[in-house]
């Protein structure tokens, strides 16, 4: 009897009448409603933190050694460092690994395989921290439609926007995606081109350039060698240059500046190196590296490009 009393008094918060939603745990932790056969060292070992963290964090059990069914722990949120190709997610509640797999157009299998600090995948709860594997579009993309990744607070409406095309046509270009109101960050949506000038489409002495995660319209035209008004007025299809996207097409005009005497200008190829075009024309790399003092950064390079190529 007393036993029973006892453990009456320590199940503070397990009242039938307290959800993990009404329960407030305090920042940087989140809910856990204890299952039978739980204990605080279990509880610990699933969510791969320690024993002393999720004590200090439940100071409102007065016992850790005796937990009930149906009491909340507050666990630590840990930082988990999800592998390259994937993307943290946040369990929602009613989450399950397959729901998340089939949400983001993963298999079962490879979204298991990204999650190794997960022991059971059948036992989620929300606010832990899932490791999603990015995939590209099915297919690839179709022609005339290039790779966009989601990034948070998109929805097809933007994007469609963004990129200026029809939400119709995006859609359309997206069969993959059953649900085109419900998308997450990390999933890849196909854009059509629409109004971006095609590969071949940009005027005259310029050539495109296909926008790279943490681009600006001003390090682009770093990059490249020309004045910020000279790119912008290349590209009257971008209605906010202040806004670009990875995956966007953009006329860069061609450096006017011309090359030193006895040198001839070369434009970069795709695969290209600085590397590659110094053995090409018999000449050593820091000679073309010298020779060319507006490329900033000589190990990145684009095709389009004008180096100039000093005599051997």
């Amino acid at each position: 009897m007393d036993n029973v009393e006892k453990n009456t008094e320590n199940c503070q918060n397990c009242d039938d009448n307290i959800t993990a939603e009404q329960f407030t745990c305090p920042p940087n932790t989140f809910a856990y409603t204890v299952q039978p056969g739980d204990t605080m060292f279990t509880i610990a070992q699933r969510f791969g933190v320690s024993l002393d963290a999720l004590i200090a964090a439940n100071p409102q059990i007065p016992d850790p050694s005796e937990i009930q069914p149906g009491q909340i722990v507050c666990v630590p949120q840990t930082s988990v460092v999800c592998p390259p190709n994937t993307f943290p997610y946040i369990v929602q509640p009613g989450d399950t690994m397959f729901t998340i797999a089939q949400r983001f157009g993963v298999s079962l299998d490879a979204l298991i395989a990204a999650n190794p600090q997960i022991p059971n995948p059948n036992q989620l709860t929300p606010g832990q921290t899932v490791c999603v594997p990015t995939t590209p579009a099915p297919g690839p993309c179709r022609p005339n439609t290039f790779a966009y990744t989601v990034q948070p607070g998109d929805s097809m409406f933007l994007i469609a926007q963004r990129f200026g095309v029809s939400l119709n046509a995006l859609i359309a270009a997206n069969p993959q995606i059953p649900n085109p109101n419900l998308i997450l960050p990390g999933q890849i949506v196909c854009v059509p081109t629409g109004t971006q000038p095609p590969p071949d489409g940009c005027p005259p002495n310029s050539f495109v350039y296909i926008v790279q995660p943490g681009d600006t319209m001003f390090l682009i035209a770093q990059r490249f060698g020309v004045s910020l008004d000279a790119l912008i007025a290349a590209n009257p299809q971008i209605p906010n240059p202040n806004q670009i996207r990875p995956g966007q097409r953009i006329c860069v005009p061609r450096s006017p500046g011309a090359c030193p005497p006895g040198s001839t200008r070369y434009t970069v190829q795709p695969g290209d190196s600085m590397f590659t075009i110094a053995r090409r024309f018999g000449i050593s790399l820091d000679a073309l590296i010298r020779a060319n003092p507006q490329v900033s950064n000589p190990s990145l390079i684009f095709p389009g490009q004008q180096l100039c190529i000093p005599p051997r």
